[in-house]
């Protein structure tokens, strides 16, 4: 690969996959589960924000050894082997893209319904979810995989867009919300909330930081997609230097913006309001938009959100496009030669995006069916099959890490003892924090739910899996 890229373009890179609308879906939610303690839910962004500088400059010291490497698959393969690296690569084609683009497909449909003050989600008084809702979003999920199978190039283009667009609001509201809410007494306000009784009787029977727990499970969506700034390096200038500092600056920088952008939410004044958003928090922004800019420009701003959340979906269904490709790629998985065909006439994996399509469907009936509160007779209530999958599987990638951060512990050879030994230690403690946070905040249904699908998806792949030719 050609060496064509400087630092300045590295940190732009990393800045522009970290930051989505993850935080736009996942704030309100953090603060619901901090019962409203402000300081408590920034804390649960710099914390995960820390943990993915860490797991992030390991991924560095890899890609600094061997620049061949493209993405999290070739990593594991460099860490523990082809076998191993099949097994991730199976686990990013049916669960991990297609389930987080169904997802954001369904985050979409919500976002875009309430700048029209449609209702979509009435959890905890009716337990209903509009067909609307479901409708736009599976709507939007056919369009975006038809997009990228048919012109993969406008896809590219698209994603650039919606990059520039998504950083508008929180820019605006990191720095102005604040300003306001100081200003007109409404962040004090929050800030007092924890010293009055209503606060103490939300956290009564709970441990001090179950919340920020919680809150770490589901906010580390917000930062998912640090991963994959970590193949840019075959093509990064001095990338042994290069890489490690773009991670570092780009992550900081979301995570300063993240911080700014959930202690603007205080703006609002109003701490029922701000954790009344759950459970996705998607009304939140433009409640706080609204405050700080008035109704008109509240809602242009909102819209901004909605149409980032798209693109968030998109860079998604770009992964998903080409899942199956990646593992046929490598001569494994089923009928290799088939689905690692490229189409003649756009030059594209039609086939493999197909096949993350129809995953994609599967997920987003799972999700309709299981995850939705009191849809399809209550089947939510029922914690071994109601795990949030977006949440959920992005933690099982932080388990998936830890053997590959061993093995750079164990198995490489030279280097100094911090790059050998201290870093990737410091790795495995963080992605086992994920886990435990998981564990603590999911509740043992949930995650042991989780597991046996996963035990049962992998299984799958066993059964698939191609040996891979001698060379």
């Amino acid at each position: 690969m050609e060496k064509r890229y400087g630092l300045p373009t590295a940190i732009a890179m990393v800045i522009g996959i970290v930051i989505g609308s993850g935080v736009f879906i996942k704030g309100g939610k953090v603060l619901a589960l901090t019962h409203g303690n402000m300081l408590q839910g920034v804390l649960v962004v710099g914390i995960v924000g820390l943990i993915c500088i860490i797991c992030s400059l390991v991924f560095a010291e890899l890609g600094s050894k061997y620049e061949k490497v493209n993405g999290v698959v070739d990593y594991a393969e460099v860490a523990l082997g082809p076998t191993y690296s099949y097994y991730v690569g199976w686990f990013m084609t049916t669960i991990y893209y297609p389930c987080l683009a169904a997802m954001l497909a369904f985050f979409s449909a919500v976002f875009f319904l309430a700048l029209f003050d449609i209702p979509t989600l009435d959890f905890f008084v009716t337990g209903t979810v509009s067909s609307e809702a479901l409708g736009l979003g599976a709507g939007f999920l056919i369009i975006g995989y038809g997009i990228n199978a048919i012109s993969p190039k406008l896809a590219g283009k698209l994603q650039v867009s919606m990059t520039v667009i998504k950083l508008i609001p929180l820019l605006l509201m990191g720095i102005v919300g604040i300003i306001v809410g100081f200003s007109t007494g409404a962040t004090q306000n929050v800030l007092n909330y924890v010293n009055s009784p209503e606060y103490a009787e939300a956290i009564e029977g709970t441990t001090a930081f179950q919340g920020v727990f919680s809150g770490v499970a589901s906010f580390a969506f917000a930062y998912e997609g640090w991963i994959i700034a970590t193949s840019i390096n075959s093509e990064l200038k001095d990338a042994k230097k290069n890489l490690p500092l773009a991670l570092i600056c780009g992550a900081l920088f979301c995570t300063v913006l993240y911080c700014l952008y959930i202690f603007a939410m205080s703006c609002v004044g109003d701490v029922e309001t701000i954790i009344g958003t759950w459970p996705l928090g998607e009304k939140l922004p433009k409640i706080a938009f609204s405050v700080v800019f008035g109704n008109t420009v509240g809602t242009v701003v909102y819209a901004f959100i909605a149409i980032g959340c798209l693109g968030v979906m998109n860079g998604l269904i770009m992964g998903s496009s080409r899942g199956m490709y990646s593992v046929s790629a490598r001569n494994m998985g089923p009928r290799p030669e088939f689905y690692g065909h490229i189409d003649d006439q756009n030059g594209f994996t039609i086939k493999s995006t197909i096949i993350g399509m129809m995953f994609a469907g599967f997920w987003y009936a799972w999700t309709s069916i299981f995850w939705m509160y009191d849809f399809m007779g209550g089947l939510h209530n029922c914690q071994w099959i109601a795990w949030e999958p977006d949440e959920i599987c992005i933690i099982n990638l932080y388990a998936m890490y830890i053997p590959m951060f061993a093995a750079l512990m164990f198995k490489d050879k030279g280097g100094n003892v911090f790059k050998r030994y201290i870093l990737p230690a410091l790795g495995i403690l963080c992605c086992c924090f994920m886990v435990y946070c998981c564990w603590v905040g999911k509740g043992y249904q949930q995650v042991c739910g989780y597991l046996i699908f996963f035990a049962l998806v992998m299984f799958v792949g066993y059964l698939l899996k191609t040996p891979k030719k001698a060379k």
